[in-house]
């Protein structure tokens, strides 16, 4: 048999599902009730298939060393693994079309692929595994096949595939209510999954014959990636220039919805959901005898079909069908059966360039984590916590200085030309324009305070000198 190569796509921001998805903190790195995030479900569900040596990941460059975290946390890290960073997205067509190009330089035309997005929920690895099975047969033939998932409901969110058989006639853009009420009685149409299974020689054929400007730009932008080697894998990482010439469009769009090559496998019992909205990631949690469903410390008082999602004690009285999502600094509420308009808030943030729409008050970095703690106009409080052995940028600031305090931890400091080293209850202060390094030496994490003081305290009031990040 052919290897399997699973090819992970981690992008997007989940605008749906904000406040906790967010733009540097997309849909992908939500932890659900059961302790993992959609990521680490997608890896570890990538490494139980048979016959797979080395799983690609396509993200932003931005997302690498989270996404490298979190699969180095998972048990199924033991699995080979390639990362292809994007300086910006380019929707599905464009990864799709790296991954590939890349796999045949590693596995040749021959390989299977499987095309999975990162931030779906699958709750039946055994029927998932079975209907990867019939896939790879049909790849093996010659056919690119996608996934059906066999409609419960007249859903209005999701596009729909029209099947006789395993046969494609036509993909359905997403329906009205309507519509969608006949298509659900049809008994020929699916719901879109949105994975895909091929040989690598099939979907370059494709691509070649359907959208050859998208391929020949991809294949430019692979001659000049950087390439470096992992310990159980490799890296390759896109120049910006070469990349933003490459047009933007979905795979369906491209190539499913041309080609004469489609299939489809209809799946009944994989327990298939894109969490594409509050709603549908509610259903993860068991409900009450009233149906409401907590995700947190929840107290409930004559309350109905709610949803809470939240970060600290949350108490509702006497509410019905609401949503209500609390994290430390933004707090959604919202009728249930309009969880699918909060990309609106999303996207009213984000017109403000309000932070909130991009960051959360803990950042992971490739070092660690900040969290910041108290802000105001001229001084700004953060947690920062360093990993043993990392070490941040040789840096400095123009407009703010700085003061540290080592809560545990060891930490070696770089400060203009001195370098010291601090332990618990002790502190250094940098003064705006000394260039300055923190490092942990130590075998367990730093945890330090940070208190900036100055006119301007944005995160881009840094100039790196060296990184370990290539962030330089």
């Amino acid at each position: 048999m052919a290897a399997l190569i699973p090819v992970v796509l981690c992008g997007g921001a989940g605008t749906r599902l904000w406040p906790v998805s967010r733009e540097l903190h997309p849909k992908p790195f939500m932890r659900l009730p059961d302790g993992k995030t959609l990521l680490q479900q997608t890896f570890d569900r990538a490494a139980g298939l048979p016959q797979v040596g080395r799983i690609m990941t396509v993200t932003n460059r931005e997302f690498f060393f989270r996404t490298r975290e979190e699969y180095e946390s998972t048990r199924a890290n033991a699995v080979a693994a390639s990362y292809l960073l994007e300086p910006q997205g380019r929707n599905t067509a464009a990864a799709v079309a790296l991954a590939t190009l890349r796999v045949e330089q590693l596995e040749g035309p021959d390989a299977v692929m499987l095309v999975m997005p990162a931030d779906h929920v699958i709750t039946n690895a055994d029927a998932f595994a079975k209907a990867v099975g019939q896939a790879i047969v049909l790849a093996l033939a010659g056919r690119i096949c996608t996934f059906g998932i066999r409609p419960t409901q007249p859903e209005t969110g999701y596009g729909y595939i029209e099947h006789s058989d395993q046969d494609v006639v036509a993909f359905v853009e997403k329906p009205d209510r309507i519509t969608a009420q006949r298509y659900m009685g049809s008994g020929r149409h699916l719901w879109n999954a949105g994975m895909f299974c091929f040989r690598a020689g099939t979907m370059l054929q494709e691509l070649e014959q359907l959208c050859p400007e998208i391929l020949e730009g991809c294949r430019a932008a692979l001659v000049t990636a950087r390439h470096a080697e992992l310990p159980r894998g490799e890296q390759l990482e896109f120049a910006g220039e070469k990349f933003a010439s490459i047009r933007s469009d979905s795979i369906d769009f491209a190539v499913m919805e041309r080609t004469a090559l489609a299939a489809v496998i209809p799946c009944d019992n994989i327990g298939w959901s894109d969490i594409g909205s509050w709603s549908a990631l509610s259903e993860l949690s068991l409900a009450d005898s009233s149906g409401n469903r907590v995700d947190g410390e929840t107290v409930v008082h004559d309350s109905r079909n709610c949803f809470v999602h939240s970060e600290r004690v949350v108490a509702i009285v006497g509410v019905e069908d609401l949503v209500i999502v609390d994290t430390p600094d933004a707090l959604l509420v919202a009728h249930r059966d309009r969880a699918q308009d909060v990309k609106h808030v999303f996207s009213q943030l984000k017109a403000k360039d309000h932070e909130s729409h991009k960051l959360h008050r803990t950042v992971h970095r490739p070092w660690g984590t900040y969290s910041v703690l108290e802000e105001a106009r001229s001084f700004k409080i953060k947690r920062i916590e360093v990993r043993p052995g990392a070490a941040l940028s040789l840096q400095m600031h123009h407009h703010r200085s700085e003061h540290w305090i080592v809560v545990s931890g060891i930490a070696e400091v770089l400060n203009g030309e001195e370098l010291i080293t601090l332990k618990s209850n002790e502190s250094t202060y940098i003064p705006a324009g000394h260039k300055h390094r923190l490092r942990n030496p130590g075998r367990i994490d730093l945890v330090m305070i940070e208190v900036q003081s100055g006119e301007y305290l944005g995160e881009d009031d840094i100039l790196r000198f060296e990184d370990n990040y290539g962030r330089a």
